[in-house]
């Protein structure tokens, strides 16, 4: 049977062997902090292209000689076998990767708000105009226009506040079943009633998302750190770790059920 043509050319087969199956047989999907040895041999497979790929530029703050900010990423893997019975990995990076969202060899994003003309870029340039116009008015040092100031301020954080929901309202999961949750329901909850900035864009529910989109089965999960962290020394390059809390667990609780 042909192998399906998945988009970004995201799914990678392992090498048809024995041994291969063997590893994957009985393997049942859970979240685990032990790293399956499928997951290791799919991870050193990816970790060999982030260190050898030319298609993109990233600087992971691994090389002296790269440009612009250090920005370590964590990085997923997950085993899956298709419907047509074949085994390989899906692989993810959180948020985005040398400033894009879509790169070959990985599985897109659950939405993507650098679309060109998208309502997240013209919100973004509305929020730009109106941080400058308050930086000029406060640089005139004109008590005549602090109410003005206090106005344009209110203004930004609501219209900040209604981009970001309009955000998390594009965020819709995927179960095994098929069922769809948003990610304002997944949060509906929790302490916090609402998502973090961000939730969505972690590489597990990325993972998730595109094969139960496909039809695989997931098998198993691993996820590393890759380059230098500036803000944290939790970070630690080529260290395994397993999906956050705060963004994921909600999230994946739908997706995996009682999986995980």
């Amino acid at each position: 049977m042909p192998n399906q043509v998945y988009e970004n050319s995201a799914f990678r087969p392992f090498n048809d062997s024995i041994e291969i199956e063997a590893l994957a047989a009985g393997l049942s999907f859970s979240l685990t902090d032990e790293q399956h040895p499928l997951c290791l041999l799919a991870a050193n497979e990816l970790q060999f292209h982030l260190q050898h790929q030319q298609e993109w530029t990233h600087n992971f703050g691994l090389s002296s000689d790269a440009e612009g900010m250090v920005i370590g990423k964590m990085f997923g893997v997950l085993v899956v076998r298709t419907k047509e019975g074949v085994l390989g990995y899906l692989a993810a990076f959180s948020g985005k990767l040398a400033g894009k969202n879509h790169h070959d060899k990985f599985v897109p994003p659950i939405f993507d708000g650098l679309t060109a003309g998208g309502f997240l870029n013209i919100g973004m340039e509305e929020l730009t105009q109106m941080n400058k116009e308050i930086s000029h008015l406060e640089s005139l040092n004109d008590q005549t226009y602090s109410s003005e100031i206090e106005r344009l301020k209110t203004f930004r954080k609501n219209y900040s506040n209604a981009l970001q929901d309009r955000i998390f309202e594009q965020y819709h999961f995927l179960n095994k079943a098929g069922v769809s949750k948003s990610l304002l329901k997944a949060f509906e909850h929790t302490g916090a009633q609402k998502p973090p900035a961000g939730a969505g864009e972690c590489a597990a529910p990325k993972l998730l998302q595109y094969a139960f989109r496909h039809g695989m089965e997931p098998l198993a999960l691993a996820e590393f750190w890759w380059g230098l962290s500036p803000k944290s020394a939790y970070w630690k390059h080529g260290h395994f770790y397993p999906p956050c809390r705060e963004k994921c667990e909600p999230i994946l609780a739908h997706m995996l059920g009682s999986s995980c």
